[in-house]
């Protein structure tokens, strides 16, 4: 089955950039997703299109395609117990902040006894970021997931 809207996809990946390995999902379950909603950053859902189980590739996406160019002027001060993902900030923390838009992860510039400044830039926006892609499983999605716009299962989505 090829990948293709309302198919859910298990793939593990390695991400790099010119650094060097970022992340690597080979240690844990694979990732799952849905396909066509929105789910993974755009230029590497487009380019999972037509994929199948057993598939492997890889794929090279400029900052606009992946997590956007920085932002320069995206410092904001914010009130330190709102920041969450550690008990002491240093900077250059990655922290998470609820905002209206959901989660957000933000970049610790400087920490105060109660403000911190954080850069709001996601800490990939403005590079070129490559995947290297293991299509384990294709399926077709079932109604529930296609209606909640999510994959349910390991490494997807679970409701409680």
């Amino acid at each position: 089955m090829q990948i293709t809207k309302d198919t859910v996809v298990q793939f593990h990946y390695t991400l790099s950039d010119e650094t060097g390995v970022l992340e690597n999902s080979r240690s844990q379950d694979p990732v799952l997703y849905l396909q066509g909603h929105g789910n993974l950053i755009e230029g590497l859902e487009k380019s999972m299109e037509g994929h199948q189980a057993g598939d492997k590739f890889s794929v090279t996406l400029a900052p606009a395609d992946a997590y956007g160019e920085r932002t320069e002027d995206a410092i904001q001060s914010v009130q330190v117990k709102h920041l969450m993902g550690a008990k002491k900030w240093k900077p250059g923390m990655v922290a998470v902040v609820n905002t209206e838009q959901g989660q957000r992860q933000v970049t610790v510039v400087k920490v105060g006894m109660f403000k911190a400044d954080v850069d709001t830039n996601h800490p990939l926006a403005g590079k070129t970021l490559s995947f290297d892609i293991d299509i384990i499983d294709v399926r077709a999605a079932s109604a529930e997931e296609i209606e909640h716009g999510h994959a349910h299962g390991v490494g997807g989505h679970h409701h409680h």
